[in-house]
């Protein structure tokens, strides 16, 4: 999922269960015009390639490296701290227990409750 904040959703995709999300998130990442100047992404996308696409879109990568990296980098530690906006989003959505327990089997239908509940949350 890409997130302005802790309750606007730009863009997201559903993915296999054995997929990774660094992968993915460059999939997404691709596809959707990024306007902001950083982008702040979880641990799991500190990669080269998915770094290396945030610089390629014009936007800064704010994400620790990961303790076993042999060159780490310096990150900006009070805009990582904006990361937990993206959590909260998701809080909101596990919020509804259809959504969080994934009763639906067909995308589609998975996929338009997504949209329900953002629309839901936007309206509280």
């Amino acid at each position: 999922m890409i997130a302005a904040d802790a309750r606007t959703a730009v863009s997201f995709s559903l993915s296999a269960g054995h997929a990774g999300d660094a992968p993915e998130g460059r999939k997404l990442l691709a596809a959707t015009p990024l306007t902001a100047e950083n982008v702040t992404m979880d641990k799991a996308c500190e990669g080269d390639d998915t770094r290396g696409l945030v610089a390629e879109l014009g936007a800064s990568p704010v994400v620790p490296p990961k303790s076993n990296r042999k060159e780490p980098w310096d990150f900006d530690k009070g805009i990582y701290r904006l990361r937990n906006e993206v959590e909260r989003l998701f809080r909101v959505l596990k919020g509804f227990r259809r959504i969080f327990t994934r009763y639906d089997k067909l995308d589609v239908v998975f996929v338009s409750f997504i949209y329900l509940a953002l629309v839901v949350d936007a309206l509280r």
